[in-house]
């Protein structure tokens, strides 16, 4: 979406959660996403529920070309501004809904009518168009014990320069054509097979503007109880090419061509639900899909909620509470700075467009696309995977941490002991394991040999079918060395930067360990210079906490931080800023 400053407008002037009217045009499908339902009325005839039929399938099933053709076709709608024409049957924003209902409507028609298209409407002044609709297709769960519902979603708009401009032309193929391509795809394939949990595919609308459509969603699913166990947003998901500008952190340079690299944004970084959920979908995509992958992908869990000064649709249910992260491309074309008269990139421009046309014909031959298909089926493939084997996954554990010194650290699972084997994740620097560990018929395990340092570990169940759930909240474990003298712990100590070093943005932690009696506390950041550049405000309440700093466009090299409590500096260590 529009760059940082237009989202803090937005927000300033109007309530996050501000729509109004917000309702579900098909009451059964209303009532399935509440898991008020009988699930034997929405049973498939053959039940295809393991693992390896669903990844195996999806792997298979989803299609570059039927993805082309959902691009090429929504390309074909001219203008899919939030705003714009909702009359015609063939431009704006209301032929391309309709066009997406019926492809979910196609596709419920070819599972026995499981798949159940909707629309959730909601009112809101949006460029002087009051009444916006979302397309959503809801695929019922073989089980209502748990009630959580699962999220694909990409926004279906477009737009130019002018947030309201519903006269250009605004194919918005890569923003975000490619992200609702994707989601159309996984409707398609997915609803195939069977899930646990409810699986949600929608077409947000509003997003270009300030995440309206996700905000509306977000908003109905506190005002009804709906529970949401994770939110996929794909926005900006199909293009490889890097543009003379982009949003940190990205691309290298103009030109530059990525079709193997994914990345992840989600919030915050210790104990963060969307942390665990990104590392989830990456430890599913390297067991179940990397060893059969013809083109390997590389998923790269970002230390930042979103690019440098933007924002997409999972941020709206991350501030309502629900776990939810963003995929992009490695690289994109531009940092949407429309305003800036030297911007010569395509995003959010006429420019976001198929693709170049060959010369000197009169015929309408393509000769190059913005988009990779092959590189957007592997984006799907990753989502898919990761959805369906959240939708039939066991549930969360919780254990209990014990450092026994020398190198030694006992794990003992406390909360669903009834699992064959659990799965320990181990971090140290990074945003993503350093190792996962398995525990096999047992609820307390040692792990030994570990090199002094503070780890932060979470675990998760593994069930008979070798299916993982999502990582339990993270604790921290601070290990000692063989022979090493274990210190008393100071009251409050500064923690080593993560990831380090870092691009965009990194966390700054301090650990406290008794309650502290202050006035003030900050992390100052200063340059190799000694200059401050930068503090940040920090609660000292007993546990982690955690700070980010965004480094913006300050030099690359070393910068010094220090905590420092009411006035005195108390310690300080080095960060590296690599990109």
């Amino acid at each position: 979406m529009k760059n940082l400053l237009f989202l803090v407008l937005i927000i300033s002037s109007t309530d996050l959660f501000s729509q109004t009217n917000i309702v579900c045009t098909d009451s059964m499908t209303g009532q399935v996403l509440l898991g008020k339902y009988n699930p034997l009325n929405f049973h498939a005839s053959i039940i295809l529920n393991r693992p390896d039929s669903i990844f195996n399938g999806i792997s298979t099933r989803i299609n570059p070309d039927t993805l082309k053709s959902y691009v090429f076709k929504l390309a074909t709608f001219y203008n899919r501004n939030t705003a714009s024409d909702t009359i015609s049957q063939t431009t704006g924003i209301g032929a391309a809904r309709r066009w997406v209902y019926s492809k979910f409507q196609q596709y419920g028609s070819t599972c026995q009518n499981r798949l159940r298209p909707a629309y959730l409407q909601f009112t809101l002044n949006i460029c002087t168009v009051m009444q916006h609709r979302n397309v959503i297709a809801v695929l019922p769960g073989l089980d209502t014990t748990d009630k959580s519902i699962i999220i694909i979603e990409g926004h279906i708009d477009s737009r130019c320069a002018n947030v309201c401009d519903t006269a250009s032309k605004a194919e918005g193929v890569e923003d975000n054509g490619s992200g609702a391509a994707l989601v159309l795809e996984l409707a398609r394939v997915m609803s195939k097979y069977s899930y646990n949990n409810t699986m949600v595919f929608m077409a947000t609308t509003g997003e270009e503007q300030g995440l309206y459509g996700a905000n509306a969603f977000a908003s109905y699913a506190l005002q009804k109880g709906i529970k949401i166990k994770a939110v996929l947003n794909n926005d900006v998901i199909g293009g490889i090419i890097c543009g003379f500008t982009s949003s940190a952190p990205s691309c290298p340079g103009y030109g530059n061509l990525d079709s193997t690299q994914v990345r992840i944004f989600s919030l915050g970084s210790f104990n963060s639900p969307h942390k665990g959920l990104a590392r989830f979908v990456k430890l599913e995509y390297k067991e179940n899909l990397l060893p059969g992958a013809n083109v390997p992908m590389r998923i790269n869990v970002m230390a930042s909620q979103d690019r440098a000064g933007r924002g997409g649709d999972h941020e709206p249910f991350n501030s309502a509470g629900f776990t939810a992260i963003r995929f992009t491309a490695a690289n994109e074309d531009g940092d949407a700075d429309v305003t800036d008269s030297a911007y010569k990139d395509r995003q959010h421009t006429s420019g976001d467009s198929l693709g170049t046309f060959k010369k000197n014909r009169t015929s309408s031959t393509i000769d190059s696309l913005f988009v990779n298909f092959p590189y957007l089926s592997r984006n799907a493939i990753i989502n898919g995977n990761a959805a369906g084997m959240l939708g039939i996954g066991p549930n969360q554990p919780d254990c209990n941490l014990t450092s026994l010194g020398s190198g030694a650290l006992r794990i003992q699972v406390t909360k669903q002991t009834q699992y064959p084997e659990y799965r320990i994740g181990l971090r140290s620097s990074t945003n993503d394991w350093d190792s996962v560990y398995t525990m096999k018929g047992i609820l307390i395990d040692t792990l030994k040999n570990l090199p002094s340092g503070t780890y932060y570990v979470s675990i998760m169940s593994d069930d008979t079918n070798n299916i993982e759930s999502l990582p339990s909240i993270e604790y921290t474990a601070a290990i000692t060395g063989i022979g090493e003298i274990t210190s008393v712990p100071k009251v409050v100590e500064l923690l080593q930067n993560k990831p380090n070093p870092f691009d965009l943005a990194t966390y700054i932690s301090v650990k406290v360990n008794q309650n502290v009696e202050y006035q003030d506390a900050y992390i100052s950041v200063k340059d190799g210079k000694g200059v401050e550049i930068q503090r940040l405000p920090v609660k000292l309440t007993v546990g982690i906490v955690e700070a980010i700093f965004e480094h913006g466009y300050h030099p690359t090299g070393i910068y010094i931080y220090t905590l420092v409590i009411d006035g005195q500096a108390v310690e300080s260590k080095q960060m590296i800023f690599a990109n």
